[in-house]
C-alpha cells in the first residue's frame, strides 16, 4: 500500500488474524505430529501399546480432522479474513463476531480432540464429530459468514475482487454439506444416529465427502493463490478473465463429482457414471486455475531462485495440477477397479494435501507473519528456504512409496489363475507393501519436521516484532 495515499484513521483489525495465524502453524504441528504416529503404527503395530485411545481407529480421525479442519480451517478463517479487509479495503463487520468465530473453532478442535479418541463418533468419513460439536461447529460457521459476508457488503471499493467469490463459495457451500450430511435423531448425549440409511446415507455421505475436498480444500484455497502469488510475485494475476470462468465452472462441476466413490457398489450405475464424468471435465477448470497461477509469475521467473515464499505458492500449485490430474483419471472405472481400496487412493489424497492444501497455505502464513507482528520478513529466510527443500522431499517419498505399494497391492489382488482362483493370498500383499510403510514414515517425519522448523521461526518472529494494525486507506488503490 503506497504511503502518499490519505488514510481514513481507521485501521484494519488484524488481532483475530494473529490469533488464527498463530493457532495455524500449532495445530499443523500437532494433526502432522499425530499423522507420523499413526504411519508408525502401520510399520510397528506394537505402537498402539494396547491402549484403546491410542488405536489407529481413534486416531486416524483425528488425524484427518487436526490437518483439515484444524491446521486448514484456521488458516482458512485467517486468511481469509485478512484478504476481504484488504481488498474491500475496509475493516472486518464485526470484531466481537470474529473473536466468537476464533474462540469457537478452538471449541471445535479441543472437542475433537477429546472426543475422538474416546470413541465417539458418527463413523463418517470428515465428518465424524457428533450432534452436540455438529451445533457448535453451525453456529460458528454462520458467525463467519456474517462477518465476511457483512465485511463485502459495507467494501469501498466498486468490485469484489476475486479470491473473496472462492472464499465466499467455500463459506456457502461447507455450510449446505455440514447441515445435510449430518441430520442425524440424538439418542444421547454423545450417540445420534443418520436420518439417512443405506445406500442413500453412502451417496449423502460422499456428496458430502467429496465437496469438503472441493470447496474446504479446493475452492477456499484457491482464494488463497488469488491473493497471495501475486502479492508476493508483486504481478497482477496473469488473466482476471480466466479466473472468472475458473470460477463458475469449478463450482458448478465439483457439486456432482461425489458419486466416483461409489464406483462397484450398491449405488445406481448411472450415478456412478454421472460422478466419472463430471470428474473428468473437472479437469479443464482445475488445470485453468493453475495454469493462471502459475503464469502470473510471467517477468519475474527470477523470483523463485531467492524468494522461499514464492517457492512455496508456486510448488502448490505443481502438486495442485498433479493431484487434479490423477482425482479424473481414478474416477475412470476401469481405473478405479484396480485403485479403490488400495494406498494409491492415500497417496492421490496426501499429494493434494502435503503438496497442495499444506505448501499454499505455509507460504500464504510466511506472508502474513511479519505483516501481523510488525516486522519486514520473518526472523530467518534461510530457515523458510529449508523448511520447503525438507517439506518437498518428505512429500516426494510419501507420495512415491503409497503410488507404489497401491498400485502393486491392486495387482496382486486381482491377479488370478487360469481355474479362476486368486494367484495371492492377502497376506502376500501385504509382505510386498509392507516395506514401503516405512518410507511413508520417513516421508513424514520430514514433512513434520518442517512444520517445526516454520512454528520456531514464528516464535522468534513474534519475540522479535510488536502486533501492528495497519491503516485503512481512503483512495481505492490498484491492487490492496
Amino acid at each position: 500500500m503506497s504511503t502518499t495515499r490519505p488514510l481514513t484513521g481507521e485501521t484494519y483489525h488484524y488481532k483475530v488474524i494473529r490469533q488464527l495465524t498463530v493457532m495455524t502453524v500449532i495445530w499443523g504441528f500437532v494433526g502432522m505430529l499425530v499423522g507420523v504416529f499413526i504411519a508408525a503404527q502401520l510399520a510397528w503395530p506394537a505402537l498402539n501399546f494396547d491402549i484403546p485411545w491410542l488405536t489407529y481407529s481413534r486416531l486416524r480421525p483425528l488425524h484427518t480432522n487436526a490437518v483439515i479442519f484444524a491446521f486448514g480451517g484456521t488458516g482458512l478463517i485467517a486468511t481469509s479474513f485478512y484478504v476481504v479487509q484488504r481488498t474491500c479495503q475496509t475493516p472486518l463487520f464485526s470484531p466481537a463476531l470474529a473473536s466468537f468465530v476464533f474462540w469457537g473453532w478452538q471449541l471445535v478442535i479441543l472437542s475433537a480432540v477429546v472426543t475422538l479418541p474416546l470413541g465417539i463418533t458418527q463413523s463418517k468419513e470428515y465428518a465424524e464429530l457428533e450432534w452436540p460439536v455438529d451445533l457448535l461447529i453451525t453456529a460458528v460457521w454462520v458467525a463467519y459468514a456474517i462477518v465476511f459476508f457483512g465485511t463485502v457488503a459495507k467494501r469501498k471499493t466498486p468490485h469484489i475482487y476475486v479470491a473473496n467469490w472462492f472464499y465466499g463459495a467455500f463459506i456457502i457451500t461447507i455450510a449446505v454439506l455440514h447441515i445435510f450430511n449430518n441430520l442425524a435423531l440424538p439418542v444421547t448425549g454423545t450417540k445420534s444416529y443418520s436420518l439417512y440409511a443405506g445406500v442413500q446415507d453412502a451417496m449423502v455421505q460422499w456428496w458430502y465427502g467429496h465437496n469438503a475436498v472441493g470447496f474446504f480444500l479446493t475452492a477456499g484455497f484457491l482464494g488463497m493463490m488469488y491473493y497471495f502469488i501475486p502479492k508476493q510475485a508483486e504481478r497482477p494475476v496473469y488473466s482476471y478473465r480466466l479466473s472468472i470462468v475458473h470460477f463458475w465452472a469449478l463450482i458448478f462441476t465439483y457439486m456432482w463429482a461425489g458419486p466416483h466413490h461409489l464406483h462397484y457398489t450398491a449405488l445406481p450405475d448411472w450415478a456412478q457414471s454421472v460422478g466419472m464424468v463430471f470428474s473428468l471435465i473437472l479437469l479443464a477448470p482445475s488445470w485453468g486455475g493453475m495454469i493462471n497461477g502459475i503464469m502470473t509469475l510471467s517477468g519475474a521467473w527470477h523470483k523463485l531462485r531467492t524468494d522461499p515464499i514464492l517457492k512455496f505458492l508456486i510448488v502448490s500449485l505443481s502438486f495442485y495440477g498433479m493431484s487434479t490430474f490423477e482425482g479424473p483419471m481414478m474416477s475412470i472405472k476401469t481405473v478405479n477397479a484396480l485403485s479403490h481400496y488400495t494406498d494409491w487412493t492415500v497417496g492421490h489424497v496426501h499429494s493434494g494435501a502435503l503438496g497442495w492444501v499444506g505448501f499454499i497455505t505455509m507460504g500464504s502464513i510466511y506472508y502474513l507473519l511479519p505483516r501481523l507482528f510488525g516486522r519486514t520478513q520473518m526472523y530467518s529466510v534461510r530457515a523458510i528456504e529449508a523448511h520447503f527443500w525438507i517439506a518437498t522431499i518428505g512429500v516426494v517419498l510419501y507420495i512415491a512409496a503409497m503410488w507404489i505399494a497401491g498400485v502393486t497391492q491392486g495387482l496382486m489382488w486381482r491377479a488370478t489363475n487360469p481355474d479362476g482362483t486368486l494367484t495371492y493370498a492377502f497376506i502376500e500383499s501385504l509382505k510386498a507393501t509392507y516395506p514401503y510403510y516405512y518410507i511413508r514414515v520417513l516421508g513424514g517425519l520430514l514433512y513434520l519436521s518442517g512444520m517445526g522448523v516454520m512454528l520456531w521461526n514464528m516464535v522468534m518472529t513474534i519475540r522479535g516484532g510488536k502486533a501492528v494494525d495497519a491503516p485503512v486507506p481512503r483512495l481505492d488503490p490498484a491492487h490492496a
